[in-house]
């Protein structure tokens, strides 16, 4: 059975989109950033919906916009 729940949590997927720029904030927010894969203003992104990528947003929740 674990197996069934791991399939149906790697079905759900997020898109992250960088909206504002990356420059006036502080390293930790731009690795942050780097690591999702943003690097650019409007770059879309589609990532697998875990505790992992949940809590990188956090911290650039400000930058990005998350759709489900």
């Amino acid at each position: 059975m674990a197996k069934e729940t791991s399939k149906s949590t790697a079905t759900k997927q997020i898109q992250i989109k960088l909206i504002h720029s990356a420059i006036c904030t502080n390293p930790k927010q731009r690795k942050t950033l780097r690591a999702l894969g943003l690097t650019k203003i409007n770059q879309t992104k589609v990532m697998p919906d875990n505790d992992c990528i949940r809590g990188m947003i956090k911290v650039v929740e400000h930058l990005v916009q998350v759709t489900e």
